[in-house]
């Protein structure tokens, strides 16, 4: 039961010929079997498994300029999309969301949308990542370690390895940690830290942090258009 490989039609080109070889190895053979449980078992997954590439599918490889690293899928009905922080169209913004649209409202004045889809970023060269692709329904961080911190650790590495230069936004612990055991050498890219976007610990310096204004001028410095970041109703 070809759970994720079989979804690779999914992905764009570019990074297809890139991660396609991942497909073929024992790690991704093994989170397949662990998928195939889960659905067989009468477990609801999310996102939808022609979302789980989304990500992709929004940012090509040789489009990326901005890389905003989030831990696993949200785990509400009809929340996650494949895309780290954002929701659907229809979906009320999280607590997390709510948060990067207020720090945005402070850093650039941009006013929060009515809405929580991050497509228009996505579009834009933002690769909006996470670590886990998949989650059981109602149980975060419930298919960690089954092998798809192995397959985004080598979007990491590819990404890293760029000549071109990117903004990798990696708020919390668990993405500065994944970042940095990959991309300990990385001085040509601008690597931005604060704490993650939580109620929980948005105080402790995300709320602040200027990220976004930051990397527009990071971007304006190697000659690259800065990203858009109003999210239009």
């Amino acid at each position: 039961m070809a759970l994720v490989s079989e979804k690779i039609a999914y992905m764009e080109a570019s990074w297809l010929k890139l991660l396609q070889g991942e497909f073929e190895k024992p790690y991704m053979k093994q989170l397949e079997a662990f998928l195939a449980r889960e659905i067989s078992s009468g477990v609801e997954v999310y996102p939808p498994f022609e979302l789980v590439f989304n990500a992709f599918c929004q940012t090509p490889f040789d489009q990326v300029k901005v890389v905003v690293m989030g831990q696993d899928p949200y785990h509400g009905p009809g929340q996650a999309h494949g895309l780290s922080f954002s929701v659907p169209m229809g979906i009320p913004a999280p607590p997390s969301l709510q948060n990067i649209f207020k720090e945005i409202k402070a850093d650039l004045g941009i006013n929060p949308p009515k809405h929580g889809c991050l497509i228009e970023w996505a579009r834009q060269g933002v690769l909006l990542l996470n670590a886990t692709l998949t989650v059981r329904a109602n149980e975060a961080k419930s298919h960690h370690g089954k092998g798809w911190e192995i397959f985004t650790d080598k979007v990491v590495e590819l990404l890293c390895a760029k000549k071109d230069p990117i903004v990798f936004l990696l708020w919390g612990k668990s993405a500065y940690d994944k970042f940095q055991h990959i991309c300990s050498n990385s001085k040509h890219h601008l690597v931005l830290t604060c704490a993650h976007p939580s109620p929980l610990s948005a105080h402790a310096g995300f709320l602040g942090c200027r990220h976004f204004s930051k990397t527009n001028e990071f971007l304006k410095k190697v000659g690259k258009t800065p990203i858009d970041w109003t999210i239009h109703d």
